[in-house]
């Protein structure tokens, strides 16, 4: 089982920008899909964005237009640069690395919190 490690959360005023990594322990056979999920108190995991093995990318609509996702496949590392934070963007963020062998082999980190406050 691969370990996926997050850094980069914490504190930031509204309106302000974090950039999230996530390093993982080492590669991946075949990746379905890379992506970064997150769980704000008393609600449900979401999707934030994710991005496919073809580079392709999909968002929320919460965060369209100020979250971007990407990533390194030189140094297995995804990021998730959020700009123009807002208090609702608070919430623990979790990567995910979708592995492909006989089945799908879903990864996850142990998350990180971010919060958005002033």
């Amino acid at each position: 089982q691969a370990q996926l490690v997050e850094s980069g959360g914490g504190l930031v005023q509204p309106g302000g920008s974090l950039r999230l990594s996530c390093a993982a322990t080492r590669s991946f056979s075949k990746i379905v899909a890379m992506g970064w999920y997150r769980q704000a108190p008393g609600k449900q995991r979401e999707l934030v964005a994710v991005i496919t093995s073809s580079s392709s990318t999909n968002y929320a609509d919460s965060v369209k237009g100020r979250f971007t996702i990407s990533r390194d496949n030189a140094n297995n590392t995804l990021y998730l640069q959020m700009n123009s934070l807002k208090p609702d963007d608070t919430a623990v963020y979790y990567c995910n690395v979708e592995e492909e062998r006989l089945a799908i082999i879903d990864h996850w980190g142990k998350g990180i919190l971010v919060t958005v406050s002033t």
